[in-house]
């Protein structure tokens, strides 16, 4: 009789889950051993960057990837990066060792109190009751993981591999399912009724419609209207072009700044995002009096946050492509001249807009650019937009670590696409483990890393506080390149401006063939 791991390698076949990214311990080498040449493993150094590898697969295949974790230590190492991977809306099927089932009662060494260790995190959690029932498991958590747009954890107990099973049993799961929500047309009706009646009308887009067929469905509908369109607050991912005449940038992230940018619009349409992702509390409603807020988004605990006086639960881009055709066509006034972060001219020492003017001056416009610097975000917005589908990806959940792993899994998924992380030095201590993988793997991804020496963020959020100085140093005396350099990353120190054209010019052009990466550390003011 077929064992249950013979059994799970099968089920790992049928879904699509032949790359496992992990970083094992002892309570998973029963599973790992003898794995078939077909299921390949990618070894990361940490499980953030294990998880972050995994989430960038997913968001460019599209498709839930395979994590494997060491049961509380490395669940526990996992947690944050998982969080990210839910908020990011990454499908992970994370499967996490435990102590073998017969003494787990006792607590061995190694046992995993692992009941809730991720708090709401997964979109799926679960420990089957017997050994034969993991199979059946594992395909329930692709599908749970692909329709919650998360990760859905597997425990499995380390002697549960062994087991014999019945054959007839491999494994109760369909091997196709559709699955979705079918919004009746009155709805998308309804909608359009509401345009129609709007004198000022303008659309908010977020993370989820970030498709080809998102953006262009969003495309027709503003240039319908005639309308502005906004990039929600703290978005994973940029829900229309930003180099687009009707872009008008990214929301804020407080109430009163929230009104003062909507304000004079009478709808306000929100699509593939929550109304409103926010940051510290501020009083007051979203929206000035007499503005109404609509909101089409397929994520259910979306629609049922936002304080909308329509929600439609649906497919973002096929609900927009439906309204663009029910909604006639008006005369819209000139998009207003946004504002852009200045730059100022070539000076040393540099600051984060000198590198952002130059990466967007050179910058293949298809490359896939990772935000992880928080002090320089703003300026990264305004001067590097995403031209394409994909193009920007940040960690809406608001960790650190998930660039530069993300960026990894990213390159692997699609070696062709240029893929460009911009992160903090700060930010970059968190995972610059990473790199080891990228150059084991001969993954070509440009780590940008803007080195500080501080963690600015930090600084300036202190300083608000009233604080005359932070109660915490700076790190000058730390080198990311020279790190990364000691996991065998090829790196580069820029200090002048000359120097980052320089490199850029020579540099960016090449990342959509490199195959091995490069990190630059570019020393910023403060």
């Amino acid at each position: 009789m077929p064992t249950v791991k013979q059994a799970t390698y099968e089920v790992l076949r049928r879904f699509g889950l032949s790359t496992l990214f992990g970083n094992p311990g002892s309570t998973e080498v029963d599973f790992l051993a003898g794995l078939p040449e077909d299921l390949n493993f990618v070894l990361g150094l940490h499980e953030s960057a294990v998880v972050g590898m995994a989430t960038g697969h997913a968001l460019r295949t599209e498709r839930p990837a395979l994590v494997l974790l060491h049961t509380t230590a490395g669940f526990g190492n996992a947690v944050g990066a998982l969080a990210t991977a839910r908020v990011n809306r990454a499908p992970l099927v994370v499967l996490v060792g435990q102590q073998d089932r017969r003494h787990l009662s006792a607590e061995p060494f190694l046992t995993g109190r692992l009941h809730g260790l991720a708090g709401d995190y997964p979109v799926w959690s679960h420990q089957p009751d017997r050994a034969q029932d993991v199979p059946e498991a594992l395909a329930r958590a692709w599908y749970e993981a692909r329709a919650g747009r998360g990760p859905a954890i597997v425990v499995v107990p380390m002697d549960d591999w062994h087991a014999e099973i019945d054959a007839e049993r491999l494994p109760n799961a369909p091997a196709r399912l559709r699955s979705g929500v079918r919004v009746e047309e009155y709805a998308t009706a309804e909608l359009a009724e509401m345009l129609y009646a709007a004198k000022s009308p303008c659309v908010v887009a977020g993370s989820g419609n970030d498709s080809a067929e998102g953006w262009q469905a969003l495309v027709e509908l503003a240039e319908c209207l005639g309308c502005p369109v906004w990039q929600e607050p703290f978005g994973a991912r940029a829900g229309f072009p930003q180099d687009h005449r009707r872009y008008a940038g990214h929301l804020p992230a407080g109430r009163a700044a929230l009104r003062d940018a909507l304000a004079g619009h009478d709808l306000v349409l929100v699509v593939g995002a929550a109304a409103f992702r926010q940051y510290a509390y501020e009083p007051g409603p979203f929206v000035a009096p007499g503005t109404t807020l609509a909101v089409v988004t397929d994520d259910p605990d979306e629609a049922h946050r936002s304080p909308a006086a329509l929600a439609i639960l649906a497919d973002p881009a096929r609900t927009v492509a439906r309204l663009a055709k029910l909604v006639p066509a008006r005369t819209g006034s000139e998009p207003a001249e946004r504002h852009r972060t200045p730059v100022p001219p070539p000076a040393e020492p540099l600051a984060a807009a000198h590198v952002f003017a130059a990466l967007a001056a050179a910058i293949p416009a298809d490359t896939i650019v990772l935000e992880e610097a928080p002090s320089a975000r703003a300026a990264l917005y305004d001067l590097l937009p995403a031209r394409h589908p994909l193009g920007l990806l940040s960690a809406a959940m608001g960790g650190l670590g998930f660039a530069m792993p993300t960026a990894i899994g990213l390159r692997l998924a699609d070696p062709a696409r240029p893929v460009v992380a911009v992160v903090g030095d700060g930010s970059a201590l968190y995972c610059v483990q990473s790199v080891w993988s990228a150059v084991h793997y001969r993954v070509g991804a440009l780590f940008v890393v803007l080195a500080n020496g501080r963690y600015r963020i930090m600084d300036q959020l202190s300083a608000r506080a009233g604080a005359p100085e932070p109660a915490w140093p700076g790190f000058d005396e730390i080198g990311v390149a020279a790190i990364a350099h000691g996991f065998g990353c090829p790196v580069e120190r820029i200090t002048d401006h000359p120097s980052l054209i320089a490199v850029f010019d020579a540099v960016l052009p090449t990342l959509p063939d490199r195959r091995e990466p490069l990190l630059l550390e570019i020393a910023v003011t403060a």
